[in-house]
């Protein structure tokens, strides 16, 4: 990667953006680092017009697809869950985008065509397309796109938006002219991260007016005016979410599909797994192992995993004694058997052990260093003496009793609930009562403060620790679920966001990793990969090297060759 960078920062960048419009208007860039260099600061997509990968594609058909698909609420900007994401994603476009083409890897033009980011790196313009327009036929202008990143950016009072703490350096946003969008910052930050937080596929454009009507919280709003590709057709609660192409789409020749069916599958279901193999469904997402073992076997049928920007984990209650103690807090971890809980979900989901931090990114500790860390080994004998110890010296030796413990109604979160539960009772005599709740019960409680301990999963935009050290881990992150405050923590945030010398930040960032390992801000169970299943007659995607699932959510590139 470093001799790869070296070469490509010797390019010239007015002959790269001229070599990158005559194909097609994308540029690439490793999207996974934060620090990344070699985005050009001049770039004019004006001719870029995305098509699928592959030569011919037909149009027409439905696509039935099978996922995840009850949202706690229906304003997807205040949600972190795919339950929101992944049905509503084709109703919307992004000022950029993510290239479904490359799995994500490549920023490309939206509904922003060009763009400029000033010498000084604090001003970044962007060009909007004319003539395009919302399903209910108003016209997109610049200040729907700066309605939504200012409510992104700076959320109104009683709106919460994980994604808000990527833009922390952005002092305000301007709108010179109807087609022209400027963000400018406080402070430099680096290129590549700032584009990759506007290219999120989170960051879907809604209409200035849209928000205005509703108070600027669109969570009742089930039909929420977009400019996508795909509309609303219908939606049975807990069923089906049915989309019809927009004849009016500005990108000319997309959507290839007549329609999108997303049918409600929970995670890992056998049910899931059964719709697939039945041919009911074309494509499946967070589908079990067996399922995709099968799948691979199965002639006409394909899958793939890839990793997931998801920890699993149990939030504690740092409101509530003695769980604002952190040496009890420390202790509950170390009993953990990280080991043991990814392979009590192993025919359901492919898991991998880790701490704080994605344990498949360069920011991690090594994962066999991680293996001789208490609270990670095989043996967990140390671990459960320490905990012990921690827990005596907390004045809870006699154990704890009664613990409201709030289980997300999925399979894992229900299987590491029943393991979590004895591996406390057994090592530490803690007592639990496992309450399951339906996504939106579990959102609610989690927000506010209803809940001892809490097994479930969060989500990040970036694999880079700026991104989810602030949302996660921060006082008052927007997914900080259990309330942690640790003010020498806090105080590493800002050299971890600004340090530009890679070596000097992995120092910070290590420091900031053993402070989570004496005072846990969350009990980390593992972090997920995913599996998709697909019939090979679903072209025009290509998810093996997906970062998450949260960036290429249109389906404008999707045709079935059938």
């Amino acid at each position: 990667m470093q001799d790869h960078e070296s070469k490509r920062s010797r390019v010239n960048r007015r002959k790269f953006v001229k070599g990158a419009a005559a194909m097609g208007g994308a540029f690439a860039f490793p999207w996974h680092l934060a620090h990344a260099q070699g985005v050009p600061n001049e770039f004019d997509g004006s001719k870029f017009q995305l098509k699928a990968p592959e030569p011919n594609p037909k149009s027409g058909g439905v696509l039935k697809y099978a996922i995840t698909s009850r949202p706690p609420h229906f304003d997807f900007h205040q949600s972190g869950t795919i339950n929101s994401l992944g049905s509503q994603g084709c109703m919307f476009d992004n000022l950029i985008r993510r290239d479904p083409r490359d799995s994500g890897k490549t920023i490309i033009p939206d509904l922003a065509h060009s763009w400029e980011i000033a010498k000084d790196g604090k001003t970044y313009t962007f060009h909007l397309r004319k003539d395009v327009q919302f399903h209910d036929g108003a016209e997109l202008t610049s200040e729907d796109v700066k309605a939504t990143f200012d409510r992104i950016a700076k959320p109104p009072s009683g709106v919460s938006i994980p994604r808000s703490t990527l833009f922390a350096s952005v002092s305000e946003i301007t709108a010179p002219d109807k087609y022209t969008v400027q963000f400018k910052l406080a402070e430099p930050r680096p290129a590549a991260f700032i584009m990759s937080a506007i290219a999120s596929g989170w960051n879907g454009i809604v209409r200035k007016k849209t928000l205005e009507d509703n108070g600027y919280n669109l969570r009742r709003v089930v039909d929420i005016p977009g400019t996508g590709p795909f509309k609303s057709k219908r939606r049975v609660e807990n069923e089906v979410w049915v989309m019809e192409k927009n004849a009016s789409y500005w990108n000319k020749g997309l959507p290839y599909l007549d329609g999108i069916e997303f049918y409600h599958a929970l995670p890992f279901s056998p049910e899931l797994g059964s719709a697939l193999l039945s041919n009911r469904v074309d494509y499946g997402r967070i589908v079990d192992p067996v399922t995709a073992r099968k799948a691979k076997a199965t002639p006409g049928m394909s899958s793939t995993d890839f990793y997931q920007s998801v920890i699993q984990g149990t939030w504690v209650n740092n409101k509530k004694k003695p769980l604002d103690d952190p040496r009890v807090r420390r202790a509950l971890h170390l009993v953990f058997d990280k080991p043991v809980l990814v392979d009590v979900v192993k025919d359901v989901a492919p898991m991998m052990v880790g701490g704080f931090i994605y344990p498949f990114s360069e920011f991690a500790t090594p994962k066999d260093e991680l293996a001789k860390r208490v609270g990670y080994q095989a043996d967990s004998t140390a671990a459960i003496k320490e905990a012990k110890a921690l827990l005596a010296a907390a004045g809870q030796s006699g154990g704890i009793k009664g613990l409201d413990f709030l289980v997300r109604e999925v399979a894992t979160f229900k299987l590491w609930a029943q393991a979590i539960q004895a591996m406390l009772q057994q090592a530490l005599n803690i007592q639990t009562n496992l309450r399951t709740v339906v996504e939106s019960v579990w959102f609610d409680d989690i927000k506010t403060g209803n809940f001892d301990l809490a097994v479930g999963a969060v989500v990040s935009t970036l694999l880079d620790p700026s991104d989810y050290f602030n949302a996660w881990y921060k006082k008052d992150g927007p997914q900080n679920y259990g309330f942690w405050y640790n003010e020498a923590f806090d105080a590493l945030l800002p050299k971890i966001d600004t340090e530009v010398d890679p070596e000097k930040r992995l120092a910070v960032i290590r420091e900031a990793e053993m402070i989570m390992e004496q005072d846990p801000p969350v009990l980390p169970i593992c972090w997920e990969k995913i599996n998709d299943v697909w019939y090979n007659y679903v072209k025009g995607h290509n998810p093996k090297d997906y970062f998450g699932i949260y960036d290429c959510v249109r389906f404008d590139t999707f045709w079935l060759d059938k």
